[in-house]
């Protein structure tokens, strides 16, 4: 007998897909959205958007910033 059989693998592929499918599920939960009553987006959607422009300006500042060369060290 092998472990590796047509059975087991069918089974492994319908575990997978169901797992996938409800890790999917789950992470649209997680995700922040709109408020269901006025279309508007909730709070944890706002805080993402805040977080990810801050980032990206953070990001853009510190590679701009090392464009620069630094001073000559014996002066």
């Amino acid at each position: 007998m092998s472990i590796f059989n047509r059975r087991n693998a069918l089974l492994g592929w319908l575990t997978w897909l169901g797992v996938k499918t409800a890790a999917k599920q789950k992470a649209r939960q997680a995700l922040p959205g709109v408020v269901e009553d006025s279309k508007r987006p909730n709070k944890g959607a706002i805080a993402t958007a805040v977080a990810a422009v801050v980032g990206v300006l953070w990001f853009w500042r510190k590679t701009s910033s090392s464009d620069e060369l630094p001073p000559p060290a014996g002066e």
